[in-house]
């Protein structure tokens, strides 16, 4: 080992004795600031992993729709089933309805599905949590935990299902009534925008209730495994003529997408500054060892220490400040982020707001997913930084001469 770098270490990590006071302020610097960055990253690339995922299991891998109604979705879905692409499609109809159940009325979205076919596209068996799929039929529902908690629903129970289409056979003095349909399951995905606030009824139901005859409103699509989306989107487009469109799950969420990454970027610069305000009590500790040690630099400078090895001595006692401070940041990082459920819970608990953030980010739970990319970004800036507030005492102490150094009081 050189010289410089034992000294350096020496200084910074005595052995057998008391951390030095500017040691320890200047690595629990870089240890707050590389726990902000890896927390408040990971989280926000854990929101756009969540959504990925949650949205290509409940919506499928791509749409198909020409913003209207369409009949000729048997044809559709042959066209794309008979692609190398494509696994298996599925025709959905949706909408509003007014849901009614006693005196207690909300306006949820409703879904009307082929059974069979939804299954190839969505794992919705694994969702329902209570009651079975395959009790759904055209006289009855499947609703969302939300709204079963909402109207205290249960497997069994009958609700009034009121459409728009009654408005505009009243136009034509005809009254149409409200469908009673009855409850045989309930379900959650974990994906709030969801859960809150959907039934899911037959097609056929859905058909009858919004006055569609066989037309849908959409075909899911479920790519084979291994299939880039984007990709697969460009290649199928060209077997369907306007208006007819295939989007991918980013192009139907990519408002919502692009507000997470633009948040990002933001915490990322504003963090920084956590790690800048930590170099400035590096350079001052540093500042404070070369006044305190300037004899000592005066003697290695007489003994044969070059300028090189001296500047090296000091900005290595920045670098072993940031790499220790950014191992014990990410360790601390790691351990919050493994107890992020039991944190939030009691920050929600003592601040509430657990229902308006439920509302905007659409998770019941804090998701979280660790991008390498910025783990080795957030761990080289950090220690580039704490290595270069070392620089300036470092250049100080370089330039001292032998003769003024050893003379020092």
């Amino acid at each position: 080992m050189p010289w410089y770098l034992y000294i350096a270490i020496r200084h910074t990590f005595p052995k057998g004795k008391r951390l030095p006071f500017f040691t320890v302020m200047s690595v629990t610097g870089v240890v707050l600031g590389t726990m902000a960055l890896v927390v408040v990253l990971s989280v926000f690339n854990g929101f756009g992993h969540a959504i990925r995922e949650v949205v290509s299991e409940t919506t499928g891998d791509l749409k198909v729709m020409n913003g209207r109604i369409f009949d000729d979705y048997e044809e559709k879905m042959d066209l794309l089933e008979s692609s190398e692409l494509v696994e298996s499609a599925a025709p959905s109809a949706f909408g509003m309805v007014m849901l009614k159940a006693g005196n207690r009325p909300i306006v949820p979205q409703i879904q009307g599905i082929d059974i069979e076919r939804e299954r190839g596209v969505v794992p919705i068996d694994r969702y329902v949590y209570s009651g079975s799929l395959d009790d759904l039929d055209d006289d009855s529902i499947l609703i969302s935990s939300g709204v079963a908690n909402t109207l205290r629903l249960r497997v069994g129970d009958e609700v009034d299902v009121y459409t728009p289409l009654m408005i505009e056979r009243l136009k034509q003095d005809e009254v149409l009534l409200p469908k009673l349909l009855t409850v045989v399951g309930v379900f959650k995905t974990d994906f709030a925008k969801i859960d809150e606030n959907t039934i899911i009824s037959t097609l056929r139901t859905m058909q009858d209730l919004y006055g569609l005859g066989d037309g849908v409103h959409t075909i899911k699509v479920k790519l084979k495994e291994g299939v880039d989306p984007d990709e697969a989107a460009v290649r199928l487009q060209e077997r369907f003529e306007a208006p007819f469109r295939v989007s991918t799950w980013i192009e139907s969420n990519a408002e919502y997408l692009a507000i997470i990454q633009f948040e990002k970027r933001m915490m990322f610069f504003i963090l920084l500054i956590i790690i800048l305000v930590a170099s400035f009590s590096i350079a001052t500790s540093l500042f404070t060892s070369v006044v305190k040690k300037t004899r000592e630099i005066g003697l290695f400078t007489s003994m044969g220490a070059s300028s090189r090895q001296i500047v090296s001595c000091f900005c290595l006692q920045g670098f072993s400040v940031g790499v220790v401070g950014t191992a014990i940041g990410y360790l601390l990082s790691f351990t919050v982020l493994s107890f992020r459920d039991q944190i939030t819970n009691a920050l929600f608990a003592m601040m509430g707001g657990k229902e308006q953030s439920m509302q905007f980010y659409f998770f019941s739970r804090l998701p979280v997913h660790y991008d390498k990319v910025d783990l080795i970004v957030i761990a080289v800036l950090t220690v580039s930084i704490a290595t270069l507030a070392g620089l300036v005492p470092a250049l100080k102490a370089g330039w001292l001469k032998p003769a003024e150094a050893l003379r020092s009081e």
